[in-house]
């Protein structure tokens, strides 16, 4: 299975963009601002991941006590997910999930979390690799 982030809007206190599974639109997608981390220093907490390529787990998140995606070996980056939130404050580096109607928010994310995170354990019971690709 292969994830894809598009980041549609770069703004100053967060980024906007698509979810798309294997090229089909899933839903909109809330992070963190981005930054050129070779020219400025992360901001713990209020920095966007870098673009690449990362694989993605699913585990038990000791902060939310409940199973998500994990991106796994992002430069400067630990615990990294994707979860359920609404604003930049809910992120921490992490990128939420839902319906971008309101501007600088996501709606609606219980959902989408839940979907995305069973679809990727199942893809995994099937022995599929998960990636997901930031753009």
């Amino acid at each position: 299975m292969k994830l894809t982030v598009r980041r549609n809007y770069k703004g100053e206190a967060y980024t906007i963009g698509a979810l798309y599974i294997d090229g089909v639109y899933f839903c909109d997608t809330l992070e963190d601002r981005v930054r050129d981390l070779a020219k400025e220093a992360k901001v713990p907490g209020e920095t966007a991941i870098p673009a690449g390529t990362y694989p993605v787990t699913v585990n038990r998140s000791p902060k939310f006590g409940r199973d998500l995606p994990r991106l796994q070996n992002v430069p400067g980056f630990d615990g990294v997910l994707i979860h359920r939130g609404n604003t930049a404050a809910d992120t921490a580096g992490c990128i939420l999930v839902g319906e971008n109607k309101v501007k600088g928010k996501v709606i609606n994310s219980t959902g989408y979390e839940l979907t995305l995170t069973t679809a990727i354990q199942t893809a995994i019971e099937h022995g599929e690799a998960i990636t997901i690709t930031i753009e």
